[in-house]
C-alpha cells in the first residue's frame, strides 16, 4: 500500500521525544503522522498530575512540538473522544502508541480498541518506555515476584537484553490546523514555578545533555556517592525518564557500553527498581491509596495538621529534613538519600499516614509518578512489597552527620544556620546557649525548635509497629 494514502497517529503520552520512539518510528516509516497529544483533564483527580509536574508538561510539550516541525497537535478532555473525532475528520486508518503500565490506562487502551473496531482502524502498541515487559515477569509458579532482588537478577537479567534503540525516521505530516500549547492551561496559576526554569532544561536535548554529564562526571562513584547530597553522583534522569524525553533503553545501552564495574551495575539496578515499581503497580492497581500489606490497614496513624504542614515548609526544628523539604520546594527535586530521611520523619517520627506524603510529593516533585512515588513511600513506611522493615528508623542526626559532614547540602538549603560549627548543625537544639549567642542565633525565633523529640518519637513508633506483629 502506497504510504502516501495512510494517515496515521501517534498518540504521545508519556513518551516525549522523537529520538528511540518506536511507536513514532513504525508510524513514519509506514504512514503520513498525524502527532497527537490529550490533556486529559477528565480523569479523577488520584491520577492528575501535580502543578510541578504541569509546569514540566507544558515545557516538554513546547520542545515535543518544535522536534516535530510544529505539527504536533494538542487537544484538551476525553482521550478516545477526541481520537475518535481526529480519525472521522482526516481518515486515520492506524493508531501508534507506546504502552503505559497504569491500570486505568490499561483500561483506556482496551476502550478504545473496541471503539475502533467497527471502523477497521487497527491500534499498534509497542513498549516504549520499560526494558522489559511486566507481564511476561513471573515466579516459576506463575504468581508475581514481592521482593526486588529476585524479580531484577531472575526476573529480568535472565530475560532476553533490552533490545536495540531506533533512530529518528523521515517524517511525512499530515496536514492539520495549528494549536497553542496555551490552550491547555497546564502552567499554574502561582509564580512559585518560575524558580524551576533556572534548574532544569525541559527539552529532550536537556535528557542527553544530562546523560553525558553523568556518565562524565558521576558514575565513577555512583554506587557510594549517590548518598551523598552535595556530590554529583545522583543522573536527575527521573523526570525525563517520567515524560519520556529520554527512553530507558538509550540510558541501558550507553552504559552497557562502558566497562562493566560495581558502580555500572549499581545504576543499572537502580533502573532495575523503576522497572520494579511499574510492576508493582501492575499487581497492585491501588498502589496509591491502599497498602500492599494489608496489616497496615489498622496502623494507628494521627492526625496533626499542623506538624504535617511544618514538614511541608521545611521547618521541623530538624536540619537535615528541613532541607530536603526546602530542596523540594526550591528545585522540584530531593536527593535520592534526603526523600528516604523526610519520608522516614514523616511516618515514623511523627507517625503521619504515607499517604500525605505521597500526594506532597505528587504536587511538588517534577519526577513524581503513579509507579515510583507510591512505592517508594510504601517501601519507607513499611507497608510495601519488598518494603523497609517497621524497626528501620533513620535518625535524622545521624544521617546528617553521616553523608553531609561538612554540611554543604544542609548549610545551602538551610542559611539560618550556615555559622552553626558542624558538631551542632545536625542538633542545635544541643549547642550551648554561650555559642548561640556568640553567633546571634536565637532557636525559637531564627530556627525552631524540634517538633518532636527524636527519641521518645522512635519509641512511640516502634510501639505503634509492633502492635502489627500479629495482623494478617
Amino acid at each position: 500500500m502506497n504510504i502516501m494514502n495512510i494517515n496515521s497517529i501517534v498518540w504521545f503520552r508519556q513518551d516525549l521525544r522523537i529520538n528511540d520512539n518506536p511507536a513514532f518510528y513504525n508510524a513514519a516509516i509506514n504512514s503520513n503522522v498525524f502527532p497527537i497529544y490529550i490533556y486529559e483533564s477528565d480523569i479523577p483527580k488520584k491520577f492528575k498530575i501535580g502543578a510541578a509536574q504541569q509546569w514540566w508538561l507544558h515545557h516538554a510539550l513546547d520542545d515535543l512540538n518544535k522536534s516535530l516541525d510544529n505539527n504536533l497537535f494538542l487537544a484538551k478532555g476525553n482521550a478516545i473522544e477526541n481520537i475518535l473525532k481526529i480519525c472521522k475528520e482526516y481518515k486515520i486508518s492506524e493508531i501508534y502508541l507506546n504502552k503505559c503500565y497504569e491500570p486505568w490506562r490499561i483500561k483506556q487502551e482496551t476502550d478504545l480498541n473496541e471503539a475502533l473496531e467497527s471502523q477497521k482502524i487497527n491500534i499498534h502498541v509497542y513498549n516504549g518506555s520499560l526494558l522489559w515487559n511486566p507481564f511476561k515477569i513471573k515466579k516459576d509458579d506463575g504468581s508475581p515476584y514481592k521482593v526486588f532482588t529476585p524479580f531484577y537478577r531472575k526476573g529480568c537479567l535472565n530475560q532476553k537484553a533490552p533490545r536495540e534503540t531506533f533512530e529518528i525516521p523521515n517524517i511525512k505530516y499530515v496536514k492539520v490546523p495549528k494549536t497553542s500549547i496555551n490552550d491547555l492551561e497546564l502552567l499554574p496559576q502561582k509564580s512559585w514555578y518560575k524558580k524551576l526554569d533556572t534548574y532544569w532544561d525541559v527539552s529532550e536535548s536537556g535528557a542527553h545533555k544530562r546523560l553525558k554529564e553523568f556518565i562524565n562526571d558521576g558514575l565513577s562513584d555512583y554506587k557510594n556517592g549517590r548518598n551523598f547530597p552535595s556530590k554529583k553522583n545522583v543522573s536527575k534522569l527521573s523526570p525525563y525518564l517520567h515524560f519520556g524525553q529520554i527512553s530507558p533503553h538509550i540510558i541501558w545501552n550507553q552504559i552497557s557500553k562502558l566497562s562493566e564495574d560495581e558502580n555500572i551495575n549499581h545504576f543499572k539496578s537502580e533502573l532495575g527498581w523503576r522497572e520494579f515499581s511499574y510492576y508493582l503497580l501492575l499487581n497492585n492497581s491501588s498502589i496509591k491509596e491502599k497498602n500492599i500489606q494489608t496489616k497496615f490497614d489498622h496502623f494507628p496513624w494521627e492526625k496533626n495538621e499542623e506538624n504535617f504542614n511544618k514538614w511541608k515548609k521545611g521547618i521541623t526544628g530538624v536540619p537535615i529534613v528541613d532541607a530536603g523539604m526546602r530542596e523540594l520546594w526550591e528545585t522540584g527535586y530531593i536527593h535520592n538519600r534526603v526523600r528516604m530521611i523526610v519520608g522516614s520523619f514523616l511516618v515514623k517520627n511523627l507517625l503521619l499516614d504515607w499517604r500525605l506524603g505521597e500526594e506532597w510529593f505528587n504536587e511538588c516533585l517534577v519526577d513524581a509518578d503513579n509507579a515510583s512515588n507510591s512505592a517508594s513511600w510504601q517501601w519507607i513506611a513499611g507497608c510495601g512489597a519488598d518494603a523497609a522493615p517497621y524497626f528501620r528508623i533513620f535518625n535524622p542526626v545521624m544521617q546528617g552527620m553521616k553523608f553531609d559532614e561538612n554540611g554543604d547540602y544542609t548549610k545551602k538549603f538551610v542559611p539560618e544556620l550556615r555559622s552553626l560549627p558542624n558538631k551542632y548543625l545536625f542538633c542545635p537544639w544541643e549547642c550551648p546557649n554561650d555559642i548561640l549567642i556568640d553567633l546571634n542565633i536565637k532557636l525559637g525565633k531564627d530556627y525552631p525548635y524540634p517538633i518532636v523529640d527524636l527519641k521518645e518519637s522512635r519509641e512511640k513508633a516502634l510501639k505503634a509497629f509492633a502492635s502489627l506483629k500479629n495482623e494478617k
